[in-house]
């Protein structure tokens, strides 16, 4: 049975580095390590390896590039290349062959989202751009297709959007596609 990594709850004038893991056949939870430095709003992913990558979020009062490794096996993270962008509250999808896809996101000094995109190569732990998406967003939804490509919708930018674009892994190009019925 899988276990799952979370952050522990922590105060509001204190953020902590610890975490915990969730065993779901005992239901109780267990310390997991501490990441490297604590932050809020990042991405979290588990990637085929069985390890998760977690990146960006913010730090203080601004957002960091910084990403780590968990390794549940091990119960330790560790620091890995930073990301090309400084983001937080991305998107993170899992591609169909094995690399993740980062998106939009908010940065301190961009209020409203950011465009880029870029991914994260999980055989050399390196992050690469990719290109921006039509649309600056956070707060986005990003899933993937069963054809490979990734569907990007809703979010906020300037405001609450209800566009949506697809990111083809085979071209790296972002293409506009039909909207939402209602902005979210």
């Amino acid at each position: 049975m899988a276990r799952f990594s979370l952050r522990a709850a922590c105060a509001v004038t204190r953020i902590s580095t610890d975490r915990l893991r969730y065993d779901p056949v005992t239901g109780k939870f267990q310390p997991a390590g501490e990441m490297s430095m604590a932050r809020v709003g990042y991405v979290a992913i588990l990637l085929r390896s069985g390890k998760v990558l977690i990146a960006g979020g913010w730090v203080g009062r601004g957002c960091t590039e910084s990403a780590e490794l968990y390794d549940p096996s091990t119960g330790k993270f560790t620091v890995i290349a930073k990301m090309t962008t400084r983001r937080g509250r991305p998107s993170a999808t899992l591609l169909a062959n094995g690399d993740v896809l980062i998106a939009g996101g908010a940065d301190h000094d961009t209020p409203g989202g950011i465009a880029s995109a870029e991914l994260f190569h999980t055989a050399t732990l390196t992050f690469e751009p990719v290109g921006s998406m039509h649309y600056a967003r956070i707060s986005h939804t990003a899933r993937l297709l069963n054809d490979g490509r990734v569907l990007i919708a809703g979010g906020r930018g300037e405001k609450v959007t209800a566009a949506a674009e697809i990111y083809d892994p085979k071209t790296r190009q972002f293409i506009q596609t039909g909207s939402l019925l209602t902005a979210r």
